[in-house]
């Protein structure tokens, strides 16, 4: 190794420590405005949606469902544009990231829940530059509701959009919350290795999601409406932790109950 290439563990770290300071330096402001909002449509028994193809499926599902987190968030993935494991072949990565790109998704998937201008959206794509979630966020829009961008600027600014309008989510989106990601996403460069390895939006994005997951929760319960929360047993025991279990599924199959009416 070049003596003056630092440790590739070392790089990773400080990657992921400059975009998490970043983070509290520069969005904070911007994550207390989304989850003002989204504890409000919380409050008003309408639905957060959360939406994110390819790789940003993991922050989707980051925000609801798994423990520490409670209804009142609704995960949309489509497994044609996150099923990833299947690689090559059936199911493909060539095809997911192909029908990224198809225009007029947006109107499609709304069309299959009934929505209210009292919904927010959180639409996220480390590129902003997919036309699938730029469609998503710009149909979101149209039925009114409050549209909520995580997404990388400083990777956005390198990238093209894909979207027939031109435009990225940034652009599209009423609130923008940078996670801080650097252009090209990964971090770690190898002497030897032509190209650079080791995303930083999986840690960044998500620790964007467990801010506002954390103040929403706040909210909430300071308005007298304290959220269900998946829990583990060692927090609760075993018996509240299976009781929590159930009584938050039953909360969110309510809750959800709204977009189907």
């Amino acid at each position: 190794m070049n003596p003056d290439t630092p440790d590739v563990c070392s790089q990773y770290l400080s990657a992921v420590r400059a975009a998490i300071d970043a983070i509290e330096a520069t969005q904070l402001p911007a994550i207390h405005q989304a989850a003002g909002r989204f504890a409000e449509t919380i409050l008003a028994g309408r639905l957060v949606h959360v939406f994110g193809t390819g790789h940003s499926r993991m922050a989707v599902e980051e925000m609801f469902p798994r423990y520490g987190s409670f209804p009142g968030f609704h995960p949309i993935v489509e497994l044609s544009m996150t099923y990833h494991n299947q690689v090559v072949g059936a199911n493909g990565q060539r095809q997911a990231m192909f029908l990224e790109n198809v225009q007029g998704f947006g109107a499609v998937l709304w069309r299959n829940f009934a929505t209210a201008p009292a919904d927010s959206l959180l639409a996220i794509s480390t590129s902003g530059c997919n036309a699938v979630t730029i469609d998503v966020a710009l149909q979101a829009k149209a039925l009114g509701m409050f549209v909520v961008a995580l997404t990388s600027l400083p990777h956005a600014a390198v990238s093209t959009s894909k979207h027939e309008s031109g435009r990225k989510l940034s652009d599209v989106a009423d609130l923008v919350l940078d996670q801080q990601a650097p252009a090209g996403d990964s971090a770690v460069w190898i002497d030897g290795l032509e190209t650079p390895v080791a995303p930083v939006s999986s840690v960044s994005g998500c620790t964007i999601i467990n801010l506002i997951k954390a103040e929403v929760a706040r909210r909430l319960t300071e308005a007298g409406a304290a959220p269900k929360v998946l829990t583990a047993a060692c927090h609760v025991g075993a018996d509240r932790a299976r009781d929590l279990f159930e009584a938050t599924y039953d909360d969110y199959r309510k809750r959800i109950g709204v977009l189907y009416s």
